[in-house]
């Protein structure tokens, strides 16, 4: 196996015998043929869009097959063997479809004819021999930006999806996937093609955003400040972990009445926000902190598990407590089905849930785009009088390293004439301080999930329109933390979006050629993370 998408890749440079994540090498295996299946659909979908074919099918498949990829979604390998056979069924029919209208079907591509083998021991083989979905003769430069486009991707089908089960979609997300990976086969695309198609990858994956945060708030309003609980109310309990509003929204339907409590965990947390989801008086609290504790959390929590979009590495003895939704798959974790959580609800009632109260204080959520922008005109006043200093955005994805610490220590750090604005799993480093308020605005901001980054963004402009002046000349500095891909759609789109002098950490991309950092880096002014105080000092003097 080779598998160097995520920020945790074995030695900075790829995991080659099994994944840090804890991905086995079969996973791999039919993970690089999911992809490789893919690839040879995408090239049918773009030739039928030519002639006016567009199968909706195939679209959601599409994203739904990129999603199952990202780094802790699925490790399931028979799911993987049922997505790749759909996968070709799907396009033998798109195949015929596009035949019929008069369009092109005859490719010399090896993926424009994958036939899958008839057993797992077969797709494995044929996994392993087909490897990384990007093209692996060509130039290092453009095998680095065909990772970037491919893992950009894979972030832009995660944040799709999630639109799409509330009922959002936009035809041109499907169409730029479908054509970046078809034109993964197109040996006469030169570097300056593939530079051009990752940062249409950014502008793309902003329309995505969009669109998620047009499916979140209209479903469920937009998010208001909310105090939530860390302590617990006796009594069974299920814990939903991930970023799937509708499966919470469904859990807490099944469970009215019931006399269970249902706490967040995670990127589950900026849902006590929602107007339409903290109406329910079960939802009671936030459990869990940072992500390399999920293991021991999970294990001690006295009630059932839900995960909606990560698993975690190798649960083991307590699978019987755990299910999944969606694209979640892990070998021995049973899997809910159409919203259906009363196997999850049963597993609650037979478990001893919590036999006390517990306060452990609270923190606050909900601080979206129209929460902040709500008080613009005083944080506005607040600058020009000088009472604000400085905004930073300290977001993006937690890991275990112990390097990430350095973002607790950042926050901490940051002077008390300062706001820190916050996105992302990362945030449970630092989530909890008390870090008191500026004029009655708290100086720590829960602006939501990695979900909510064009939330964000949105503040980011609107305050650049009231000062008169571009991004990159506000009083605002971002500090992000990357993990896996939709980390990588992220950092595109704001490449796209012209935003310079952004710190990463806590390393850069293995899949970045040095040639293409040196474009990043002239360009973009991008850098790596120091020490708090150094970088404190830097971008403060």
């Amino acid at each position: 196996m080779f598998c160097n998408q995520c920020e945790q890749t074995a030695k900075g440079t790829g995991c080659t015998i099994t994944g840090v994540c804890g991905k086995k090498p079969e996973v791999a295996a039919l993970q690089d043929l999911l992809l490789h299946a893919v690839k040879g659909m995408s090239i049918y979908a773009t030739e039928g869009r030519k002639v006016g074919i567009i199968d909706p099918e195939v679209n959601t498949f599409t994203c739904k097959a990129l999603f199952s990829t990202l780094t802790n979604v699925n490790f399931n390998p028979t799911r993987f063997q049922k997505l790749i056979g759909h996968c070709v069924e799907l396009t033998d029919r798109l195949k015929e479809k596009v035949a019929k209208a008069g369009g092109r079907i005859n490719f010399d591509e090896p993926a424009a004819g994958f036939k899958p083998a008839a057993d797992m021991a077969g797709l494995i083989k044929q996994g392993e021999d087909v490897g990384m979905v990007n093209d692996h003769d060509a130039p290092l430069n453009i095998q680095s930006l065909q990772q970037i486009l491919v893992f950009g991707m894979k972030g832009i089908s995660a944040y799709a999806d999630h639109a799409c089960i509330l009922g959002r979609e936009d035809d041109q997300i499907y169409a730029f996937i479908h054509e970046g990976l078809a034109a993964l086969t197109n040996k006469e695309l030169n570097l300056n093609d593939w530079i051009a198609l990752v940062f249409k990858c950014g502008k793309i994956n902003l329309r995505t955003m969009e669109l998620l945060d047009l499916a979140n708030t209209g479903t469920y309003g937009h998010p208001v400040p909310t105090e939530v609980p860390l302590g617990h109310k006796q009594g069974k309990c299920i814990l939903v972990s991930g970023h799937d509003l509708k499966d919470i929204e469904e859990l807490l339907k099944q469970t009215e009445g019931k006399g269970i409590y249902i706490y967040t965990h995670g990127e589950m947390l900026p849902a006590h926000g929602y107007p339409e989801l903290k109406k329910y008086k079960h939802l009671f609290g936030h459990y869990g902190t940072a992500w390399q504790n999920q293991r021991r959390e999970f294990a001690e929590f006295p009630g059932a598990v839900l995960i909606t979009t990560n698993c975690i590495q190798d649960p083991k003895a307590y699978t019987e407590n755990i299910f999944t939704t969606g694209m979640v798959g892990w070998p021995g974790v049973a899997h809910v089905q159409n919203g259906e959580f009363g196997p999850v609800i049963e597993r609650a009632f037979a478990l001893p849930g919590y036999t006390s109260d517990e306060d452990n204080g609270s923190i606050m959520v909900g601080f979206a785009r129209n929460a902040v922008l709500s008080v613009a005109d005083k944080v506005v006043e607040l600058v020009k009088s000088g009472t604000i200093k400085h905004f930073f955005l300290v977001g993006g994805c937690d890991g275990a390293k112990q390097a990430r610490s350095y973002y607790t220590q950042f926050v901490e750090n940051t002077p008390k004439d300062t706001l820190i604005l916050t996105l992302g799993c990362g945030k449970y480093r630092f989530f909890d301080k008390k870090l008191g308020d500026i004029g009655g605005i708290p100086r720590l901001l829960d602006m939501g999930q990695c979900n909510d980054a064009y939330s964000a963004i949105q503040v980011a402009f609107a305050l650049a329109k009231a000062f008169d002046c571009g991004v990159n000349d506000l009083p605002l500095s971002l500090v992000l933390s990357w993990f896996e891909q939709k980390a990588v759609a992220i950092l595109l789109t704001l490449f796209h979006l012209g935003i310079k002098n952004i710190l990463l950490g806590p390393s850069l991309p293995a899949f970045i050629s040095p040639d293409i950092l040196k474009v990043l880096v002239e360009n973009f002014a991008v850098k790596l993370i120091s020490t708090p105080e150094q970088d404190l000092a830097s971008l403060l003097h």
